[in-house]
């Protein structure tokens, strides 16, 4: 019996590249058709959810754009009256517009939200967030500095004329304002110096500012007269009086009566001439009721004082 023998035989390279290439191609189509099918016909929660996240992150950020433009607008105001009113009130200076706009210039702070989906708004969102919180913090320490000012002048600011010298809430005892006039008995062209109110004699004279009666008589041309030094160069004159009320010397406080209405002196018809005097300077008094009006109130002071031509004294 013959044996047999077997010889093993290789495949060429031609051949094994062949079938590697036919196992490759078919696992691919493979699993693109298994994909296909999990794609098309079984749901994909992810992938659904991602764009209503995507949705509701956008409506989010277009809502806090929103929500900050209103803040940074409420916050401008405050801004103002810190300036315009609060710093000016307390004689120091406003805060510098470089220091309220300073922002994070030099620092790239929004890089980690360049590769999101709707990135301008992200961006644009962020940097005014980040310039509310530091405008905040600087208004935070403008009050601070206001406080601390406040306390430190707490007492001048006392002192300051700062209300009408008579209850005229509704402004019609305001009669003539501080500049040109024609004097009523002269009737020539001439400078006045004050402020009259058209009240009936024996209304009530109030101090416009604590301080101390420095002039309390008749004076040529003023009449029954009184004058208060409030102390840090401003002094009050009140002027045609039918009444006196003060002593010479005697300290007063805001709101006291002082004296009553009348006609006495160089005057046409019963009124009060008021003069605020800063350093030996007439002023205008429309200037000194900050406390007393309000800005509605104020502008109507400021129209009727100039349009009032009439003057009685």
């Amino acid at each position: 019996m013959s044996r047999r023998v077997f010889k093993r035989i290789y495949p060429t390279l031609r051949q094994r590249i062949g079938t590697y290439v036919r196992r490759t191609f078919g696992c691919i189509l493979g699993g693109a058709f298994v994909f296909a099918v999990f794609y098309v016909l079984i749901p994909i929660p992810t992938r659904d959810s991602l764009y209503e996240e995507n949705s509701r992150m956008l409506s989010h950020y277009q809502l806090m754009s929103h929500k900050v433009d209103e803040a940074l607008a409420v916050l401008h105001s405050i801004e103002q009256r810190d300036d315009n009113l609060y710093r000016a009130l307390l004689e120091t200076d406003p805060v510098s517009e470089h220091i309220r706009q300073s922002g994070y210039n030099g620092t790239n702070r929004y890089a980690d939200l360049m590769g999101m989906s709707n990135s301008e708004l992200a961006v644009s969102v962020s940097q005014r967030v980040d310039l509310l919180e530091k405008k905040l913090y600087i208004q935070s320490k403008s009050f601070d500095e206001l406080t601390q000012l406040y306390r430190d002048n707490e007492k001048r600011i006392d002192c300051v004329p700062s209300i009408q010298p008579v209850s005229n809430k509704d402004l019609k005892w305001t009669a003539s304002g501080y500049g040109y006039r024609i004097d009523p008995i002269y009737h020539v062209r001439k400078f006045h110096a004050g402020m009259d109110f058209t009240c009936p004699t024996g209304t009530q004279v109030y101090a416009t500012g604590n301080g101390k009666v420095i002039y309390a008589k008749w004076k040529t041309g003023y009449g029954n007269c009184i004058e208060i030094d409030h102390g840090y160069g401003y002094v009050t004159r009140y002027a045609h009086l039918s009444k006196v009320d003060v002593k010479l010397h005697q300290t007063v406080s805001r709101g006291e009566v002082i004296g009553k209405v009348g006609s006495t002196g160089k005057s046409t018809g019963p009124h009060l001439h008021y003069e605020v005097l800063v350093n030996g300077n007439a002023t205008n008094p429309v200037n000194y009721y900050f406390m007393d009006l309000n800005a509605e109130e104020y502008d109507e002071m400021i129209q009727v004082s100039e349009n009032q031509g009439r003057v009685y004294d």
